[in-house]
């Protein structure tokens, strides 16, 4: 043999244990990952969680049409028959299976008896017909799901036989479809709560704020037009933002920036006896905060910090980083507080003007938990000072 037939026959040999090593390599990598996911049974779960996750996020948009539609395909794999239906209490939502079209009229007459008793339903060939001979649907299982202890639709799932072990698992996956769609009507109604809050904090911003913020543009007409023009521009800009239409949340940027219009018309009101200090890092800036916020405490601060005292009144507004969360804090001079009475105020017990720190606190606790209340250290002739925190990144919180 002469060299260059030598010289291939160690190259060939070279590439096929080049290959053979990649190969095996692959081989183990393969039953290395199919012994992570552990026994038959592991496997098994893991495919269980899996398709129950896959379903969880439209099945928490409530029972809506939509929702059932993109839900159902993953429910009827998790029960392995050959179709499943949902429907409210009137209506069919959504079929994943065979048999759709012929089957579309009969959903509701299998629903009635379930969605009036609240009770579990197996339904027999008799009542579960078909047209075709070869058609594996001959029963079904019809059970409810339930939201605040009242029937709101059902889970029907369709088999050629409806076993024990059927039944179970149809009101154990019916039971499941109930938890998500009561957590999305918990979802609803924080959110709801959370709107009704805003709008008592909007109401409270109008009478006392707006009267004297008019009254100080309008002593500025005839003596410095030019000056009653921007201040009407700030108003115009800070109704505008307080009465928004939007998400929930802003930046911390875009709450100062109000904030800072706000102090502009109480200046014109106060003029020189109101002195403002701010120190706010740049890198807190974009941090998410509940909406109206911070305006609120400003406006506590220069309500009870500066109208009951004589001379210059100072507030102090910051915001720090603190690692994985954002300090904000408002301060003023005036003659603080008893702190009992302030406790009253954050419980709502209060009343009166004192609406907005109440609202910010059940707001914050409400997002963030009961860690993220409001902060308040005064006592009397010693000042105020309230502060609260955020995270940085919490989940479901964005700036709108």
């Amino acid at each position: 043999m002469n060299n260059a037939t030598a010289s291939t026959s160690v190259t060939a040999l070279v590439l096929v244990a080049v290959v053979v090593a990649a190969a095996s390599a692959l081989v183990a990598r393969a039953v290395l990952r199919r012994r992570d996911l552990g026994t038959t049974a592991d496997r098994t779960t893991f495919a269980t969680l899996h398709t129950a996750a896959l379903a969880t996020p439209h099945l928490r948009e409530g029972l809506t049409r939509t929702g059932a539609s993109r839900a159902i395909r993953h429910l009827r794999t998790l029960l392995g028959t050959p179709a499943v239906a949902l429907t409210d209490t009137t209506s069919l939502l959504a079929w994943d299976g065979i048999g759709a079209a012929s089957h579309d009229g009969t959903a509701m007459p299998h629903a009635s008896t379930v969605i009036s008793t609240g009770r579990t339903a197996v339904l027999s060939s008799s009542t579960v017909t078909c047209s075709k001979p070869d058609c594996p649907i001959r029963s079904a299982v019809v059970a409810p799901v339930v939201s605040e202890e009242r029937v709101i639709g059902t889970l029907i799932v369709y088999a050629p036989e409806a076993t024990a072990g059927l039944v179970r698992a149809t009101h154990e996956v019916a039971q499941w479809v109930s938890a998500q769609v009561d957590l999305a009507e918990l979802d609803h109604s924080r959110t709801r709560a959370i709107e009704a809050e805003l709008r008592a904090l909007r109401a409270q911003i109008s009478p006392h704020f707006v009267y004297n913020s008019l009254a100080a543009i309008a002593s500025f007409v005839r003596t410095d037009p030019e000056r009653a023009r921007e201040l009407l521009l700030e108003f115009a800009d800070f109704t505008r933002y307080a009465f928004r239409r939007g998400g929930e949340f802003t930046t911390l940027a875009d709450e100062l920036r109000n904030v800072e219009r706000y102090l502009v018309l109480e200046q014109a009101r106060f003029g020189d006896r109101l002195q403002v200090q701010l120190q706010v890092a740049p890198e807190v800036l974009s941090v998410a905060v509940p909406f109206l916020a911070v305006q609120p405490l400003v406006e506590n601060a220069v309500q009870h910090g500066l109208e009951t005292k004589t001379g210059i009144g100072r507030v102090t507004l910051g915001a720090a980083d603190a690692g994985a969360e954002a300090l904000i804090w408002v301060e003023d001079d005036g003659p603080g507080a008893d702190p009992e009475l302030m406790r009253e105020v954050l419980a709502g017990e209060s009343g009166g003007d004192s609406v907005g720190m109440s609202n910010v606190d059940a707001r914050l606790r409400q997002v963030f938990g009961d860690d993220y209340g409001l902060v308040v250290e005064t006592a009397p002739g010693a000042g105020t000072k309230v502060s609260f925190r955020v995270p940085k990144f919490a989940s479901g919180v964005r700036a709108g």
